[in-house]
């Protein structure tokens, strides 16, 4: 089990390479890919195209944990719900990130941004606005506006991006996702949906000359899995699990 898997009801890794050129969608090419994929995690059998140009390879999502991998028209993604251990997931970044090169002719040039996302899911069924400005609070400048005589938070979603050099090339965010809209609040009909906490290290731009792609994500993992232990644990999970397990 990953030090994380305790702390939401759900919670996975992802990456994103983000490329300017348009990435190769011959059906040898894409199939090859995936197969290459395929040959280290054989239970990645369920191969579909979604929106004609997206194609994904994944497992049976129905253990709740499980793998995928995808290939859109600028994009190259891969992920793992639930994983054992953060390396397994990190391997599996590293093998799609190996195979892109020589398989999808990614150059290390055509990098408009590298994603590492660490993501937590919690399942509420309420204002999940409310409840993130009850567990972490809004901060003394808004104190009074979410005080306001029969006032209802409809819409806090904190988020913090902070660059980690000087070309602000890399960066760091923690964000949250609510998925409580206006008319749920006004009818005080909610169905459980979940309340997401994000952690994303990003590289922009094309990678240094003596760096590859699997260098750059073992990077970008350091600098998420330090904001997470130091920034995001004690200060944003922890609060939020005590705040549902209250209600």
């Amino acid at each position: 089990m990953t030090p994380y898997a305790s702390l939401a009801d759900d919670f996975y890794i992802n990456m994103n390479l983000a490329t300017e050129m348009e990435l190769p969608g011959q059906r040898d090419t894409v199939l090859h890919f995936f197969e290459c994929v395929q040959k280290r995690y054989p239970s990645m059998r369920k191969f579909y195209c979604r929106d004609k140009r997206d194609f994904v390879l994944e497992e049976d999502k129905d253990q709740g944990r499980y793998r995928w991998a995808a290939v859109e028209s600028k994009r190259l993604c891969s992920g793992q719900v639930n994983p054992p251990s953060l390396e397994s997931a990190l391997d599996q970044h590293r093998l799609v990130l190996e195979l892109a090169p020589p398989l999808l002719s990614i150059s290390p040039l055509d990098c408009e941004a590298l994603d590492l996302l660490f993501g937590f899911d919690f399942a509420y069924r309420g204002n999940h606005n409310s409840l993130l400005a009850e567990a972490l609070g809004v901060g003394t400048a808004l104190d009074r506006v979410a005080e306001l005589p029969g006032g209802r938070v409809i819409n806090y979603e904190p988020s913090l991006t902070v660059s980690l050099d000087e070309d602000c090339r890399v960066q760091v965010r923690v964000s949250t996702e609510t998925r409580t809209n206006a008319f749920q609040v006004r009818t005080g009909e909610f169905s459980e949906e979940q309340l997401s906490v994000y952690v994303t290290a990003r590289q922009y731009g094309s990678l240094d000359p003596q760096m590859s792609y699997v260098e750059a994500i073992d990077r970008l993992s350091q600098i998420a899995r330090e904001v997470v232990d130091a920034c995001v644990v004690e200060q944003i999970l922890k609060p939020l699990a005590r705040t549902i397990a209250l209600k």
